[in-house]
């Protein structure tokens, strides 16, 4: 099953993610993006996703300026951004 990993601290809150995933992210009051559903540790956040979720995520992945989102495959290989 892949998964979304977000690195928040770095989140520059640029909305891109919301804009291409609107069900997965958010931006909270800080104005940094949050994985909805998202369990995070340590400021680092992971979701488990089906195959039909990718498409829209692996988009907000690549479209994020400063590459704090990664989807990774059943091996943890990276998808989409590298």
């Amino acid at each position: 099953m892949p998964k979304i990993i977000h690195y928040r601290e770095n989140c520059i809150g640029c909305d891109s993610c919301v804009l291409y995933a609107p069900r997965y992210w958010q931006i909270e009051e800080d104005g940094k993006s949050t994985l909805t559903r998202g369990v995070y540790k340590d400021g680092v956040g992971q979701l488990d996703i089906d195959d039909v979720e990718l498409p829209g995520n692996i988009e907000a992945s690549m479209a994020c300026p400063v590459g704090i989102i990664r989807i990774q495959d059943d091996s943890g290989k990276n998808i989409g951004r590298t």
